[in-house]
């Protein structure tokens, strides 16, 4: 006869006394809530970089005209002789018919500086020469001045000075500092202004800037068509005081 005590299960509580198979619990019971858990975390992170995703990247422009508050003009003229006397007294006279000029316009006599003075020589059909190069810089703040100037500058022709390739006014903003954060801010407004429209097309809004690149300032003729901006040039006729300064922004923008 077999044992009773033998074929008598044992007690449920025996099973859950057991230290073994309680670790055994415990180790399954992490790992649920850790994988519970890291599913979680692993949804909620897609959900987050599907959402960080979400940018629009845009430009802004800014443009302001300004009036140039710096005048720089260039007289280079030469004179030439068969011997080096008289080539230095033509330019001499011409030399001092540029002063009474700059003078008679009311420019001060330290606003009309000699830059350079060049003396060459020659030989033409057995013939020598003598040529005496000089140049003359004007430098001016009085804008108004320097235009009315150069509007009458023809009468140097009438005194028979002859103005070389190279002389001209030129015209300068030097400000840029002063006006650069206002327009910095003016292209960003513009850039928000594109998101908007963007955000507004696809149903969403715009958020936060997420990062932002300024370009370059650029000074042109207020009036220069498309590759014409470079002033300057022969008798200062191509260069103006009205000025256009320009600035493009790019700036990417979170989408909610």
């Amino acid at each position: 006869m077999s044992d009773p005590s033998l074929d008598t299960p044992a007690p449920a509580t025996a099973f859950w006394r057991d230290g073994q198979t309680r670790r055994y619990l415990a180790t399954a019971g992490v790992l649920a809530i850790g994988l519970i858990a890291g599913g979680y975390l692993l949804g909620n992170g897609l959900v987050r970089a599907k959402d960080a995703d979400r940018a629009v990247t845009v430009r802004g422009l800014a443009e302001r005209d300004v009036t140039a508050d710096l005048a720089t003009w260039t007289l280079s003229f030469s004179s030439t002789a068969t011997d080096l006397a008289t080539a230095q007294a033509s330019a001499d006279r011409d030399g001092a018919a540029i002063r009474a000029f700059f003078k008679q316009a009311g420019f001060p006599t330290a606003d009309l500086q000699p830059t350079g003075v060049n003396v060459s020589q020659y030989t033409d059909n057995g013939v020598p020469r003598f040529t005496v190069r000089q140049r003359f810089a004007l430098r001016t703040t009085d804008i108004q001045r320097a235009q009315a100037a150069a509007r009458r500058q023809f009468d140097l022709v009438r005194q028979g000075v002859v103005l070389e390739d190279g002389s001209g006014i030129n015209y300068s903003f030097t400000r840029l500092n002063a006006i650069k954060p206002e327009m910095v801010a003016a292209a960003t407004k513009d850039a928000r202004a594109s998101a908007e429209q963007f955000a507004k097309d696809s149903g969403t809004s715009v958020g936060s800037i997420r990062s932002a690149t300024q370009g370059y300032f650029s000074v042109m003729d207020r009036d220069a068509t498309s590759g014409d901006d470079s002033g300057g040039g022969s008798w200062g006729m191509a260069d103006t005081p009205f000025k256009k300064v320009r600035v493009v922004t790019t700036v990417q923008f979170s989408l909610n």
